[in-house]
């Protein structure tokens, strides 16, 4: 098993040059879902790998929760032992899965909070679109079953007719295209590996280009998202309902002119590989190379590992 077992721990570390180039050549929702699915299977790699560390550092040792006969002297001969990187896996372990439940209970506590808070507020709900009356500028999209695109009075009145279908229609996109769990995801793999964040943050950023281009292509005119998308950054101030919502939860959407000058710009070509050059090939080789030697280096030493206890084990 040897080196085989650490290195998905840091392996994580060679997706971070695709994340700014999926930004700046892949079309949104392809950077979205690549990055979202490159992070969980990179974040499930160490999570494995340091279950792995806590069984080949504790297999052995009498008393264990494991079976009794992991402790016999012939599997002690057999399974590599590390005692010390056993019992700093089982710490790092239980922060990892302390960090992704309480990453979890806060998304249904927040979703739970919004959704009773907008029924218990008076709001006028038309065509899935809830206009809340209050003074203080927001809008958001909340997930369930049904969606609720919530806006509030004070924000539908910074904004022109144009301006306002442009808005609603980029949080309608946040509904359609369940961005709420590419970005759940995304923030479960970064509590499990530090190293990910960067990730989680260029998954916030690209569900928000997602959403805007959507928004551009219902209303057909790419400036007037992008005037909105500035003037409802600029006027919003979350309210004490929004902050329940599903824009708490989500991790900051990046620099806003850096949308809205993707706004005014034309959008990237629907791709799954970046534009020919040296520095993107490199990038792409790079993060390609490293999670799939992650994925391979976890399956190895939990392969090894299974067969050595399996084989030392009596049936």
């Amino acid at each position: 098993m040897g080196v085989f077992v650490w290195l998905p721990l840091i392996l994580p570390l060679t997706a971070l040059p695709i994340a700014r180039l999926a930004q700046q050549h892949l079309h949104p929702r392809i950077a979205t879902r690549l990055l979202a699915v490159v992070g969980v299977l990179l974040a499930l790699c160490s999570t494995l790998c340091l279950g792995l560390l806590m069984v080949v550092g504790t297999a052995q040792l009498p008393g264990n929760p494991l079976p009794d006969s992991w402790a016999d002297p012939e599997v002690r001969e057999a399974v590599p032992y590390d005692e010390k990187a056993g019992v700093v896996a089982i710490g790092v372990l239980a922060v990892v899965l302390a960090a992704c439940g309480r990453t979890v209970l806060r998304h249904v506590r927040l979703r739970v909070r919004a959704g009773r808070a907008l029924a218990a507020a008076p709001s006028v709900v038309e065509d899935g679109v809830a206009v809340l009356p209050d003074p203080e500028p927001y809008a958001y999209a909340l997930p369930g079953t049904p969606g609720r695109v919530v806006v509030s009075t004070a924000m539908a009145d910074c904004l022109d007719a144009d301006e306002r279908r442009a808005l609603i229609a980029h949080e309608r996109a946040h509904l359609a295209a369940r961005h709420h769990r590419y970005l759940l995801a995304v923030h479960l793999a970064a509590r499990a590996n530090p190293f990910l964040r960067p990730l989680r943050t260029a998954v916030s950023y690209s569900t928000e280009r997602w959403a805007d281009e959507e928004a551009a292509r219902a209303v057909g005119d790419r400036r007037v998202v992008a005037i909105a998308v500035g003037k409802a950054a600029l006027y919003s101030h979350r309210g004490p309902d929004a902050s329940a919502g599903f824009a708490a939860f989500a991790a900051p959407a990046g620099p806003v002119p850096r949308r809205v000058e993707a706004l005014l710009t034309p959008v990237e070509p629907v791709r799954l590989w970046p534009p020919s050059s040296a520095h993107a090939a490199l990038a792409a080789l790079v993060a390609t190379v490293g999670t799939v030697a992650s994925a391979l280096s976890s399956l190895n030493a939990a392969v090894t590992l299974v067969g050595i206890l399996h084989a030392a084990t009596p049936l």
